[in-house]
């Protein structure tokens, strides 16, 4: 993959972005490594999280733009500092070695995956070593995926849109419906055969973000992984959608998810055979991942 023309993403914007100057693709990204924030993380999905925590690095910059987006200081606006390969190594290693996490937890990590695999060469190398989670929106590529799979021993993507029309309007992401669920379908026929059989850490979890005026896309994404691909898939049922950024000036996204709407979706995932995975309380105080089974009737084989 030609990183001088840079198609790792969807969008394929064929930017320049490894010259000397550094010019950014559409996401923003240019010629460096560039952080956030980063650390012992306790809010994923219990198999993630683990008993010490998901070691989370937060990346500068994403491949969508998410009127809502909670993290615009530096999804959108770029907050955080460059780094160079050799210091996000380390970042690396002292979750492992000192936090001592479960995993190594990329969050939006597609304009930095050859920064990101040349690090983690370096650590195997020493040997050091921890599973990858590949968290972001789905808005992958799957020839991406395929040259840095190394970087996915758990992908944890979102299933945001069903129709493109809306992903355009809330996220600027033409595609993102082929792309999302082109990737779905990735990740889950690399495990043909070994579903789930024990505890650890599983190869895909796909999170259903119910999203305003749009329950009904939830639905419809709810649908099409039961038809068209399994409802063994682990799903994550998340009420947490809070206005943010542009949203809270744009209609429907100005207002939180109305109990009906999350229940519609809840209530679709079960009648769908949906068992494997959790559904987040729909209260604000109430964040908790719930096991699924224990919230649809009789339910077995659920991700624990």
């Amino acid at each position: 993959m030609q990183m001088t023309e840079c198609e790792l993403c969807p969008r394929r914007c064929r930017a320049d972005r490894f010259r000397d100057d550094g010019a950014p693709g559409y996401c923003g990204a240019a010629n460096a490594l560039r952080l956030f924030r980063w650390g012992p993380h306790f809010g994923e999905e219990p198999p993630i999280t683990g008993e010490r925590g998901s070691g989370c690095v937060f990346f500068s910059r994403c491949t969508m733009k998410c009127l809502y987006c909670q993290n615009s200081p530096w999804s959108w606006k770029g907050g955080g500092r460059d780094m160079s390969v050799r210091e996000f190594a380390d970042i690396l290693r002292s979750l492992a070695t000192s936090d001592r996490v479960e995993n190594w937890n990329l969050v939006s990590p597609t304009p930095y995956l050859p920064f990101i695999r040349e690090a983690a060469h370096s650590l195997r190398a020493d040997g050091v070593r921890l599973p990858f989670v590949w968290n972001s929106s789905g808005y992958e590529r799957v020839e991406t995926l395929d040259e840095y799979s190394e970087l996915c021993d758990c992908a944890l993507f979102d299933l945001r849109y069903s129709r493109d029309e809306t992903a355009v309007a809330a996220s600027q992401a033409p595609g993102y419906v082929q792309a999302a669920r082109a990737a779905v379908k990735w990740a889950w026929s690399r495990d043909a055969g070994a579903r789930f059989a024990g505890p650890g850490l599983p190869p895909l979890v796909v999170r259903i973000l119910v999203l305003p005026g749009h329950a009904d896309e939830a639905i419809e994404n709810l649908a099409w992984l039961a038809s068209d691909v399994s409802s063994d898939v682990p799903v994550s049922v998340m009420a947490q959608y809070t206005p943010a950024y542009a949203a809270l000036h744009t209609p429907p996204f100005d207002r939180p998810v109305t109990k009906d709407e999350y229940e519609s979706v809840t209530e679709a995932a079960a009648d769908f055979g949906f068992e494997n995975g959790w559904i987040q309380g729909y209260e604000a105080s109430d964040p908790k991942l719930a096991l699924m089974g224990e919230n649809m009737g009789e339910g077995h084989g659920v991700v624990k």
